[in-house]
């Protein structure tokens, strides 16, 4: 009880409070408005972020990225266009729906399958904290640094069809993080005798180049397009009420969300696909999938919405991020010299509590803004597509800008830009880059620090946990060959 209450006086603050409502409605409305995104707005807002408290700074960011899905369920819905990438599932079920007259009812399902995944999220967690921070202290820089390579590994693998260029983009991100002066001796790495670049490359500053500023040029290079919606009539509390007839799909959807979530790397896609094949295996009608079937649409956006609360796990008791969105919080917490890890779940519980009932508090606000708003926000789907990459790419460069006052760091950005531009247009993946970036600061630090006490490659693996996860690495990779082994005779035998 001591600890709730500890955690609930740093959320009574009127900053937090503040913080959660900006967050949470932003969240909403950036989520509604098609080809912008929740790493779009994060990215941007991350400069202003670094000048609050860690606790508001994280809530700001915690509320935009976990209500941006319940507001990309909106265009996905109603007009067929996801308004972000996560919310892609739902066009199968939720357009169907509003094809035959049913887009009040949509909504309101996946307004309750999303409240229904992020609070069964943040009480698993809750419950999870005390195993969590007794597991947490049994881990060392061997195993943080073995956990960073299983993440890079997952990051890369995930990527089917592309994995080759992930891994070279990953490659590339760990790269970048070497630019400048060395952490230890202070001597310079790949600087080529250039000022400008002893500093290193800041994080931020890729950031928002590959993705606020490329997203910017897109939007700008694209026709300019101005969706538009019919109304909703009537109540949307329906849905909570048809939810409980899907409590099963519900349920286990929510659980695929946690333990993916959980997983660096993973993340909502793969949690959102393992949910919906799930559902349809399961239900009694799976004809109906994809012509607008409820347990689709629950599976979907219950999913998706269980991951942000998860996702914080591996980042706040390893500070390993497993995607780009906690990358970039990441940098908020290295900023205010606060360190995720073992030692803040040691010494700082009431820190890590309080953020978990702030995703509580944001589901709840969520919703209720939701049910009195849903028409407003049709407007915002309205807004042109080019007015909002203006947008965009002027709140990008006054950010980067506002870092250290440098013009050569817009430059930076503008190149990164570019170069986001290029790989969006090639279909190409990002988040790589970023995690690589993020990671491989984290891997090479730790890795210097434990070899101080390895005299033998088996002394790396010696403790229990560092050789659950070299087996753990082991049977990832394994897998991966296994699976393409199986694929290329597959294909084979269907060629003969």
């Amino acid at each position: 009880m001591e600890l709730l209450s500890d955690s609930l006086a740093i959320l009574a603050r009127w900053d937090v409070v503040a913080a959660l409502l900006v967050g949470s409605v932003g969240g909403v409305i950036i989520g509604a408005i098609p080809g912008v995104g929740a790493a779009v707005a994060i990215a941007i807002l991350l400069p202003a972020t670094f000048s609050l408290d860690p606790i508001v700074g994280l809530t700001a960011l915690l509320g935009i990225y976990g209500s941006s899905m319940y507001g990309g369920a909106i265009p996905a819905i109603l007009i067929n266009t996801p308004g972000t990438a996560v919310n892609a599932l739902t066009t199968y079920e939720g357009t169907p729906m509003t094809k035959r007259g049913e887009a009040r009812r949509a909504l309101s399902l996946a307004y309750s399958a999303s409240f229904f995944g992020g609070v069964f999220s943040v009480i698993c967690l809750i419950l999870l904290s005390p195993v969590l921070a007794k597991i947490a202290p049994m881990f060392g820089s061997r195993e943080i640094f073995l956990a960073s390579l299983l993440g890079v590994i997952l990051v890369v693998l995930a990527h089917r069809g592309q994995i080759m260029i992930a891994g070279m983009m990953a490659c590339f991100g760990i790269w970048l993080n070497t630019i400048g002066l060395e952490p230890i001796q202070y001597s310079q790495r790949y600087t080529f005798g250039q000022s400008w670049l002893a500093g290193g490359v800041d994080l931020i500053v890729v950031v928002l180049g590959l993705f606020a500023i490329s997203q910017a040029f897109v939007l700008l290079v694209e026709p300019d397009k101005r969706s538009k919606a019919e109304s909703i009539t009537g109540g949307l509390l329906s849905g909570f009420k048809e939810l409980a007839l899907y409590k099963r799909v519900a349920t286990a959807s929510s659980s695929f969300g946690v333990a993916m979530g959980m997983i660096p790397g993973v993340g909502e896609f793969t949690a959102q696909f393992m949910s919906y094949t799930y559902a349809q295996k399961s239900s009694k009608t799976p004809e109906q999938f994809g012509n607008g079937s409820p347990e689709g649409l629950i599976a979907s956006e219950a999913a998706n919405n269980a991951v942000p609360a998860a996702a914080m796990i591996p980042l706040l008791a390893l500070g390993i991020p497993g995607e780009a969105l906690t990358a970039m919080m990441l940098s908020v917490f290295y900023v205010h010299n606060v360190v995720p890890g073992p030692g803040l779940f040691q010494n700082q519980m009431d820190f890590v509590v309080a953020l978990y009932i702030a995703l509580l508090m944001l589901n709840v606000l969520v919703v209720i803004f939701l049910l009195f708003s849903t028409n407003i926000l049709l407007k915002v789907i309205e807004i042109p597509t080019r007015f909002l990459g203006i947008v965009v790419l002027t709140l990008s460069f006054v950010g980067v800008y506002s870092l250290r006052n440098s013009p050569i760091d817009c430059a930076i950005a503008g190149a990164f830009g570019i170069f986001g531009f290029i790989l969006k247009r090639l279909n190409l993946p990002i988040v790589p880059i970023i995690l690589g970036m993020v990671l491989g600061g984290i891997m090479e630090a730790k890795l210097r620090t434990s070899m101080m006490r390895v005299k033998t490659p088996l002394d790396f693996i010696d403790r229990p946990i560092a050789f659950i996860l070299f087996l753990i690495i082991l049977a990832v990779v394994a897998s991966h060959f296994y699976g393409m082994a199986q694929r290329r005779k597959n294909t084979r035998s269907n060629i003969k």
